[in-house]
């Protein structure tokens, strides 16, 4: 199992090699102590070096190993060397692993830092980064968290979820995933929503399986998580600020949105909008890139769209309200709900569609929603279920066009006529 997790990052680092060439030279002059320059030739003729690294990384995460490498946990949290806590089926629980001292903490810390080419010290105590195997992690340290070295690593997903996964596992119905993935295939412009580790990345990358194989699709992220099964699919992440470098070599999101728009792609997908780049965003939706998916934080479908108008705010275009909601009425089909439950479940709560304005509101209808009976099975999961409003989607002409009517006819129990 491990050497197949090893194949698979591998792969991973192997794009990335060219890019750490160019700046691990820079890094090893700058901070002796961070990296080695890599001799990228030498990897290329014998690749066992840099298996042989990343065992080296991984083992040196001592106690903490057996942890990476359980594909049942998704997050660890490290609150100090005696409170290490983990994430497991959706509840967070005391892993029973300690580290011998805070000094333990800070190495390990210290350890992950140098994986990814950055330094942790007094002068920039924190640290945001992806790992080689595409885990997120963020560490903060003294003077920044009072108590002790605070590490908290949300693992990269090994397992490929499908929308018919999902519905084996209770995360949706089996209709609502037919209904999604026709959505999708019919280039809808599509958001997720849902609080913080709600599922919105798993979800997004499983309603990738409706994109067709002929469309170029460019991903933005931060850290870079999605994985599409498509062929055509370009890959670009932010780069942060770096305080050795000042702000000039800064690529923010909205940098990154505004070059997707000039890579001729049919599909714009951002894993997250948090700022100004929801304008942007926005404006790809409304000038032919149909089909384009994102993420946001919000806990309704209402709320969602609160936030949006006001991340567009913070783009300081001095647009009024009203034209913003324009904006996002004409741009945004749907906006599906995710949240993670109270028996540790994600489940879908809303799939809403965007109607229109009337007046100066957004009009939303509900197409369904979850809705639990407050009773619990034996194994303490939520019992309740999935329901259609009965309201046929406006967008049903658009799914007709695509040629996917049928099988939202057939999920939903009904006949449609003939458009």
């Amino acid at each position: 199992m491990f050497e197949e997790k090893l194949n698979s990052t591998l792969e991973k680092i192997a794009s990335l090699l060219s890019r750490i060439e160019r700046k691990s030279s820079v890094l090893a002059a700058e901070n002796d102590d961070v990296i080695e320059p890599i001799d990228i030739q030498e990897v290329a003729q014998n690749p066992d070096i840099l298996e042989s690294n990343f065992k080296d990384i991984v083992q040196n995460f001592g106690a903490l190993t057996p942890l990476l490498q359980d594909d049942n946990i998704n997050d660890i949290l490290i609150n100090g060397p005696k409170d290490i806590y983990i994430e497991r089926a959706g509840k967070l629980v005391k892993s029973g692993v300690t580290l011998p001292d805070e000094a333990s903490v800070l190495k390990i810390a210290q350890d992950i830092a140098r994986t990814v080419g950055r330094k942790l010290d007094k002068r920039r105590p924190l640290i945001d980064a992806r790992l080689l195997d595409g885990s997120r992690v963020n560490i903060i340290a003294p003077p920044l968290a009072v108590d002790h070295t605070i590490i908290s690593i949300r693992k990269f997903g090994k397992r490929k979820l499908t929308l018919d996964l999902m519905a084996q596992q209770g995360n949706i119905s089996p209709a609502l995933a037919t209904i999604l993935r026709c959505c999708s295939a019919s280039r809808m412009n599509i958001i997720i929503s849902g609080g913080t580790g709600a599922g919105k990345t798993t979800l997004l990358n499983a309603m990738g399986e409706g994109i067709d194989d002929y469309e170029r699709v460019v991903t933005i992220e931060d850290s870079a998580e999605l994985k599409m099964p498509q062929p055509h699919i370009v890959r670009l992440e932010t780069k942060p600020y770096d305080m050795n470098r000042g702000r000039d070599e800064e690529v923010t999101m909205r940098d990154l949105v505004r070059n997707a728009l000039r890579m001729r792609p049919d599909r714009i997908i951002v894993g997250e909008v948090r700022g100004p780049e929801a304008f942007d965003m926005l404006q790809a939706m409304n000038t032919g890139h149909e089909g384009s998916m994102t993420t946001i934080h919000a806990n309704h479908p209402r709320d969602c769209l609160s936030r949006l108008e006001n991340m567009v705010m913070t783009a300081n275009l001095g647009l009024p309200s009203i034209a913003i909601r324009q904006q996002i009425a004409s741009a945004v089909n749907l906006i599906v709900q995710i949240s993670r439950m109270r028996d540790g479940q994600r489940r879908i709560t809303h799939v809403t569609e965007v109607v229109g304005m009337e007046g100066d509101i957004i009009t939303l209808q509900d197409l369904f929603t979850y809705v639990p009976d407050g009773k619990t099975d034996h194994e303490g999961k939520l019992s309740g279920r999935f329901k259609w409003s009965g309201i046929v989607p406006r967008f049903i002409r658009r799914v007709a066009y695509w040629g996917h009517q049928q099988e939202i006819a057939k999920a939903l129990g009904i006949d449609l006529p003939k458009m």
